[in-house]
């Protein structure tokens, strides 16, 4: 497969290259040089940046291409990973976990664990966290990233990578997250946009909306207990585990919602990043529902994406849905080296090496580690240069499943149990990984949801064990650290934000219901 480009369609992609880069550019000259405003653009986000933004971060090439994939392969079920983050991540972000990272001013995640239980826990996220973003986020979506543009331009996958992260990483370690943020808005309505285009293409050959009737029939989101990949049983562990820890624990998600104006912008934000995560998968989902009526028999399922566009999309059309493509990888990838270099100098260098480093050499080191992640991620994606029958996508979600337990078990019972240790908490973090690897070498056929189900739960038991052995934290100590119901409440001199319409709780109760009904209707 060789897409063969015509002048407008390079046109159209040419321009948005360009602009990303120059709005990238230009919005790291409005910074200052401190850490505050390199790393959380200045506490200055609105909501509707910070929710547009979430998304955008969040929706990458592993959903056009991965995601499009397991719906071409799986049907409807591909768009429940999605859902059910508004109804678990997302939910324990907006009303156990935000109050607690706004109130208390932290620039990065592991700085919580760090005031909950000690230096130990946070150095112990850190380094689970930055394996898993160089590992799956950045070089997982390079990856796919490259392996569509090989099939639609036939550059080879390797110069793909080198282009897209070098791109990528110009104006990322220019200007910090307000240049991510800027371009993301940026790449937000591209995506969608092309989004759109390829959905009514897809549908419209397919048949037109009957296309899409005709597949209701097998839209199902709660699978038997034998389906090798999306058990109902996964609902019991493994997606809860996976959803806590990649919406509410974090960096990579959490750091937008760090750099809000207030609380109530917080709050307004996440759920604004609700309706997206509803309306987002569905431009993707639904071209791959109805594409084995026009392609049935693919090779691969990943390769569906560069099909479509290839086939089916005209002049002008298929720079737009292009450039799509990658405002998905490069807001991915600009948001997952923000998180590596806020966490490598935040909480390794800053504490460990220069404790007394001044605000433009944190900025520097932050600049430097940034440039140092990219190189790394471009080594390791020679790790998925390798062929599957499966769609990457699943892996992806393999390979959370070997890091996010343990995380997701300290942090909730952190903030949740009182009782909880720095030693249950490190037992559950320092484990999660040997106990990922022992199951999947016991059991091989399990689904990986439900291999990751267990291993969580194990983490929490294992957690609860060590915390009631071990002496924990005196209660003055913890005070603005654990849930209560005052959590629930924005501050008092934010309340007068929140009266009729813009009151958060009723939009958010708007979206899960909207969301419920889907699951009862297709269960």
């Amino acid at each position: 497969m060789n897409l063969n480009l015509t002048a407008l369609d390079a046109a159209i992609f040419g321009i948005y290259i360009l602009g990303v880069i120059a709005l990238g550019l230009y919005a790291s000259r409005k910074g200052q040089q401190t850490k505050r405003d390199y790393f959380l653009a200045g506490d200055k986000l609105p909501w509707w940046m910070i929710g547009g933004s979430i998304i955008a971060a969040n929706i990458s090439s592993h959903h056009l291409v991965g995601a499009m994939g397991v719906a071409y392969s799986r049907g409807f079920v591909a768009i429940a990973m999605e859902w059910g983050a508004i109804l678990m991540g997302f939910n324990a972000l907006l009303w156990i976990f935000l109050p607690f990272y706004i109130r208390n001013g932290f620039y990065t995640v592991p700085e919580f664990l760090e005031r909950r239980f000690g230096a130990a826990a946070r150095t112990t996220y850190a380094g689970l966290i930055l394996l898993t973003y160089i590992l799956v986020e950045i070089s997982a979506v390079l990856y796919l990233g490259a392996l569509s543009l090989h099939s639609l331009l036939g550059i080879s996958v390797m110069s793909s990578v080198v282009i897209l992260a070098l791109i990528t990483g110009v104006y990322t370690i220019a200007g910090g997250l307000r240049a991510v943020i800027w371009t993301e808005m940026l790449q937000l309505g591209v995506l969608v946009m092309g989004g759109i285009a390829l959905t009514i293409a897809t549908v419209h050959a397919a048949g037109g909306v009957s296309a899409i009737t005709d597949t209701m029939k097998d839209w199902d989101l709660i699978l038997p207990a034998n389906d090798p990949d999306f058990p109902w049983t996964m609902y019991l562990g493994g997606v809860l585990c996976i959803s806590v820890f990649y919406c509410a624990t974090n960096q990579f998600i959490v750091q937008r919602v760090m750099a809000s104006k207030n609380e109530w912008h917080a709050r307004m934000g996440v759920v604004f990043g609700d309706y997206l995560k509803f309306l987002v998968p569905i431009i993707i989902t639904v071209p791959a529902l109805v594409a084995p009526k026009l392609f049935p028999n693919l090779e691969k399922p990943d390769l569906l994406f560069p099909t479509l566009v290839e086939k089916l999309l005209p002049s002008g059309l298929v720079g737009l849905v292009m450039a799509g493509l990658i405002a998905a990888v490069m807001s991915h990838l600009s948001g997952a080296i923000n998180s590596c270099t806020t966490i490598l100098t935040v909480d390794v260098y800053l504490p460990y090496f220069r404790k007394q480093a001044t605000e433009k050499e944190a900025v520097r080191f932050g600049r430097i580690a940034g440039a140092v992640i990219i190189m790394i991620g471009i080594l390791c994606t020679g790790l998925f240069l390798t062929q599957s029958k499966k769609p990457v996508f699943l892996y992806l979600m393999n390979a959370y499943g070997l890091f996010t337990p343990g995380i997701a078990a300290m942090f909730l019972l952190g903030i949740l149990w009182k009782r909880t240790t720095h030693a249950g908490a490190l037992a559950a973090g320092i484990l999660t990984i040997p106990l990922s690897i022992a199951m999947e070498i016991m059991y091989p056929a399990m689904p990986f949801f439900n291999r990751t189900g267990i291993v969580f739960w194990s983490c929490i038991v294992l957690c609860v064990l060590v915390s009631l052995v071990t002496k924990p934290k005196p209660e003055a100590e913890l005070k603005g650290l654990i849930w209560n119901r005052s959590s629930l409440s924005l501050p008092p001199g934010e309340k007068a934000l929140q009266q009729g319409w813009r009151n958060p709780t009723i939009w958010w109760a708007l979206i899960t219901a909207i969301v419920l009904f889907f699951y009862i209707r297709f269960a």
